[in-house]
Protein backbone atom coordinates (compact mmCIF):
# COMPACT_ATOMS: atom_id res chain seq x y z
CA UNK A 1 0.00 0.00 0.00
CA UNK A 2 1.27 3.47 -1.05
CA UNK A 3 1.45 6.08 1.18
CA UNK A 4 1.71 10.14 0.77
CA UNK A 5 2.60 12.18 3.81
CA UNK A 6 1.59 16.16 4.18
CA UNK A 7 5.51 16.96 4.70
CA UNK A 8 9.15 15.15 5.30
CA UNK A 9 10.88 15.33 8.60
CA UNK A 10 14.38 14.89 9.33
CA UNK A 11 15.35 12.09 11.31
CA UNK A 12 15.04 13.02 14.81
CA UNK A 13 12.29 16.00 14.34
CA UNK A 14 8.59 15.12 16.02
CA UNK A 15 5.29 15.05 14.35
CA UNK A 16 2.21 16.03 16.30
CA UNK A 17 0.11 16.58 12.93
CA UNK A 18 1.34 14.66 10.30
CA UNK A 19 -1.22 13.66 7.72
CA UNK A 20 -1.13 10.73 5.27
CA UNK A 21 -3.22 9.34 2.50
CA UNK A 22 -3.60 6.09 0.44
CA UNK A 23 -5.96 4.69 -1.36
CA UNK A 24 -8.02 1.46 0.03
CA UNK A 25 -10.78 -1.00 -0.76
CA UNK A 26 -12.41 -3.62 1.11
CA UNK A 27 -14.74 -3.89 4.52
CA UNK A 28 -12.87 -1.34 6.51
CA UNK A 29 -14.69 1.92 7.31
CA UNK A 30 -12.75 4.63 7.77
CA UNK A 31 -13.33 5.58 11.60
CA UNK A 32 -11.87 2.09 12.37
CA UNK A 33 -8.32 2.32 10.51
CA UNK A 34 -6.39 3.87 13.33
CA UNK A 35 -7.09 1.03 15.23
CA UNK A 36 -6.57 -1.40 12.57
CA UNK A 37 -3.64 0.49 12.13
CA UNK A 38 -2.12 0.69 15.64
CA UNK A 39 -1.15 -3.04 16.57
CA UNK A 40 1.25 -3.32 13.69
CA UNK A 41 2.91 -0.17 14.05
CA UNK A 42 5.57 0.35 16.29
CA UNK A 43 4.71 2.31 19.45
CA UNK A 44 6.86 5.42 18.48
CA UNK A 45 3.99 5.81 15.61
CA UNK A 46 0.41 6.07 16.30
CA UNK A 47 -2.51 6.93 14.25
CA UNK A 48 -4.92 9.34 15.93
CA UNK A 49 -8.14 9.69 13.47
CA UNK A 50 -8.98 8.63 9.55
CA UNK A 51 -11.68 10.07 7.33
CA UNK A 52 -12.82 9.30 3.69
CA UNK A 53 -11.66 11.25 1.56
CA UNK A 54 -12.69 12.22 -2.26
CA UNK A 55 -9.72 10.32 -4.87
CA UNK A 56 -8.78 13.83 -5.92
CA UNK A 57 -7.86 14.74 -2.39
CA UNK A 58 -4.11 14.52 -1.79
CA UNK A 59 -2.09 14.96 1.91
CA UNK A 60 0.61 17.42 0.63
CA UNK A 61 -0.69 19.01 -2.55
CA UNK A 62 -4.10 20.02 -1.10
CA UNK A 63 -2.48 21.47 2.50
CA UNK A 64 -3.04 25.49 2.70
CA UNK A 65 -0.39 24.82 5.47
CA UNK A 66 1.96 23.50 7.07
CA UNK A 67 2.96 24.65 11.09
CA UNK A 68 6.14 23.64 12.87
CA UNK A 69 6.98 24.22 16.92
CA UNK A 70 10.44 24.44 17.71
CA UNK A 71 11.07 24.46 21.76
CA UNK A 72 14.48 25.92 23.23
CA UNK A 73 15.67 25.45 26.62
CA UNK A 74 17.39 28.12 27.89
CA UNK A 75 18.15 27.07 31.75
CA UNK A 76 21.48 26.50 33.13
CA UNK A 77 21.28 22.79 34.14
CA UNK A 78 20.41 20.13 31.90
CA UNK A 79 16.91 18.49 32.27
CA UNK A 80 16.53 14.62 31.24
CA UNK A 81 13.32 14.75 30.40
CA UNK A 82 13.15 17.76 28.04
CA UNK A 83 16.27 16.82 26.04
CA UNK A 84 13.99 14.75 23.83
CA UNK A 85 12.29 17.37 22.23
CA UNK A 86 14.29 20.48 23.37
CA UNK A 87 17.56 22.17 21.98
CA UNK A 88 19.56 23.31 25.63
CA UNK A 89 21.46 26.60 25.12
CA UNK A 90 22.73 26.98 28.42
CA UNK A 91 25.60 29.78 27.78
CA UNK A 92 23.69 33.08 27.85
CA UNK A 93 19.91 33.99 28.12
CA UNK A 94 18.70 34.46 24.99
CA UNK A 95 16.97 37.71 23.67
CA UNK A 96 13.24 36.91 22.60
CA UNK A 97 12.41 40.04 21.97
CA UNK A 98 15.24 40.20 18.91
CA UNK A 99 14.35 36.84 18.30
CA UNK A 100 10.90 37.52 17.91
CA UNK A 101 11.51 40.89 16.06
CA UNK A 102 13.72 39.05 13.48
CA UNK A 103 11.04 36.25 12.80
CA UNK A 104 7.97 38.60 12.48
CA UNK A 105 10.24 40.40 8.90
CA UNK A 106 9.82 37.08 7.35
CA UNK A 107 6.05 37.41 6.62
CA UNK A 108 4.92 37.38 3.48
CA UNK A 109 5.66 35.79 0.38
CA UNK A 110 9.53 35.60 0.10
CA UNK A 111 12.67 33.64 -1.49
CA UNK A 112 14.17 31.81 1.68
CA UNK A 113 17.44 30.31 -0.17
CA UNK A 114 18.97 30.84 2.87
CA UNK A 115 17.40 28.44 5.00
CA UNK A 116 17.30 25.78 2.20
CA UNK A 117 19.72 22.82 2.58
CA UNK A 118 21.10 21.25 -0.29
CA UNK A 119 19.74 17.99 -1.86
CA UNK A 120 15.93 19.42 -2.19
CA UNK A 121 13.80 18.60 -5.59
CA UNK A 122 12.12 21.45 -5.49
CA UNK A 123 12.63 24.24 -8.50
CA UNK A 124 12.38 27.22 -6.10
CA UNK A 125 12.53 28.81 -2.91
CA UNK A 126 9.82 30.85 -2.59
CA UNK A 127 7.34 30.41 -0.44
CA UNK A 128 4.91 31.97 1.98
CA UNK A 129 5.23 32.80 6.01
CA UNK A 130 1.69 33.44 6.91
CA UNK A 131 2.09 33.55 10.72
CA UNK A 132 5.20 33.82 13.36
CA UNK A 133 5.18 33.20 16.91
CA UNK A 134 8.13 33.28 19.75
CA UNK A 135 7.34 33.72 23.31
CA UNK A 136 9.65 33.04 26.48
CA UNK A 137 7.76 30.87 28.94
CA UNK A 138 10.41 30.63 31.82
CA UNK A 139 13.10 28.99 30.72
CA UNK A 140 11.57 27.77 27.47
CA UNK A 141 11.59 29.50 24.24
CA UNK A 142 8.67 28.78 22.13
CA UNK A 143 8.57 29.55 18.30
CA UNK A 144 6.01 29.16 16.09
CA UNK A 145 6.27 28.91 12.23
CA UNK A 146 3.15 28.74 9.89
CA UNK A 147 3.24 28.60 6.01
CA UNK A 148 2.32 27.62 2.73
CA UNK A 149 5.31 25.70 2.59
CA UNK A 150 8.97 24.73 3.79
CA UNK A 151 11.96 24.12 2.54
CA UNK A 152 14.14 21.68 3.08
CA UNK A 153 15.66 22.32 6.41
CA UNK A 154 14.22 25.48 6.51
CA UNK A 155 13.37 25.75 10.22
CA UNK A 156 16.36 24.25 11.31
CA UNK A 157 18.42 26.85 9.82
CA UNK A 158 16.40 29.65 10.55
CA UNK A 159 16.56 28.58 14.27
CA UNK A 160 20.44 27.92 13.65
CA UNK A 161 20.76 32.33 12.83
CA UNK A 162 17.72 32.98 15.53
CA UNK A 163 19.47 31.91 18.30
CA UNK A 164 22.84 33.72 17.11
CA UNK A 165 20.38 36.76 17.13
CA UNK A 166 19.43 36.49 20.28
CA UNK A 167 22.79 36.08 21.84
CA UNK A 168 24.37 39.46 20.34
CA UNK A 169 25.79 37.25 18.20
CA UNK A 170 23.73 38.51 14.67
CA UNK A 171 22.68 41.64 14.51
CA UNK A 172 19.00 42.37 13.00
CA UNK A 173 20.34 44.13 9.90
CA UNK A 174 22.83 41.15 9.54
CA UNK A 175 19.88 38.53 9.73
CA UNK A 176 17.83 40.68 7.42
CA UNK A 177 20.27 40.72 5.05
CA UNK A 178 21.56 37.02 4.97
CA UNK A 179 18.04 35.90 4.44
CA UNK A 180 16.87 38.77 1.40
CA UNK A 181 19.93 38.55 -0.22
CA UNK A 182 19.90 34.91 -0.07
CA UNK A 183 23.39 34.78 1.53
CA UNK A 184 23.47 30.31 1.65
CA UNK A 185 27.44 30.42 2.45
CA UNK A 186 26.96 32.61 5.62
CA UNK A 187 24.18 30.19 7.05
CA UNK A 188 26.55 27.31 9.34
CA UNK A 189 24.71 26.16 11.80
CA UNK A 190 21.39 24.25 11.79
CA UNK A 191 19.63 23.86 14.96
CA UNK A 192 19.55 20.09 16.20
CA UNK A 193 16.24 18.10 14.89
CA UNK A 194 15.35 17.23 18.37
CA UNK A 195 13.35 20.34 19.24
CA UNK A 196 11.42 20.79 16.04
CA UNK A 197 7.70 19.51 15.85
CA UNK A 198 5.57 19.58 12.48
CA UNK A 199 1.98 20.64 15.07
CA UNK A 200 -0.45 20.16 12.55
CA UNK A 201 -1.37 20.45 8.54
CA UNK A 202 -4.07 22.69 7.50
CA UNK A 203 -6.80 21.97 4.86
CA UNK A 204 -9.90 24.18 3.25
CA UNK A 205 -12.40 21.46 4.37
CA UNK A 206 -11.87 20.26 8.53
CA UNK A 207 -11.09 16.47 8.24
CA UNK A 208 -10.97 16.24 11.90
CA UNK A 209 -12.06 16.90 15.28
CA UNK A 210 -9.45 20.05 17.03
CA UNK A 211 -8.71 17.83 19.54
CA UNK A 212 -6.96 15.08 17.87
CA UNK A 213 -4.95 17.93 15.24
CA UNK A 214 -4.91 21.42 16.47
CA UNK A 215 -2.20 21.18 19.02
CA UNK A 216 -0.86 17.32 19.75
CA UNK A 217 2.35 18.12 21.09
CA UNK A 218 2.22 18.78 25.17
CA UNK A 219 3.23 22.02 26.74
CA UNK A 220 6.42 21.67 28.81
CA UNK A 221 5.71 23.78 32.17
CA UNK A 222 8.78 24.29 34.57
CA UNK A 223 8.44 25.48 38.16
CA UNK A 224 11.15 27.56 38.95
CA UNK A 225 13.65 29.47 36.97
CA UNK A 226 17.32 29.57 36.29
CA UNK A 227 18.46 31.32 33.48
CA UNK A 228 22.11 31.84 32.23
CA UNK A 229 23.84 34.95 32.23
CA UNK A 230 23.18 37.90 29.63
CA UNK A 231 25.58 37.84 26.98
CA UNK A 232 28.29 40.45 27.45
CA UNK A 233 27.36 44.09 26.46
CA UNK A 234 23.44 43.25 26.92
CA UNK A 235 21.72 45.73 29.65
CA UNK A 236 19.59 44.24 31.84
CA UNK A 237 16.40 44.75 29.72
CA UNK A 238 18.08 42.31 27.21
CA UNK A 239 19.31 45.20 24.70
CA UNK A 240 22.78 45.73 23.71
CA UNK A 241 24.60 48.23 24.53
CA UNK A 242 26.05 50.53 21.66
Amino acid sequence: MACVAAGRTDSGVHAAGQVVHFDASGPIPAPRWPKALNGPLPPTVRVRAAAEVPSSWHACYSATYRRYRYTLYNGRTPNLFLAPYSWHRYRFRLNERAMAEALEGLLGHHDFSTFRKAGSRRLHSRTTVQEVALERRGDLIVCEIQASGFLYGMVRLLMGQLVLVGEGRLSLAQFERRWRQQAREEVKEAAPPQGLCLLRVGYPEELFAPALWFDGQPHFVLQGNDPPPLPPGFGDGGQAKV
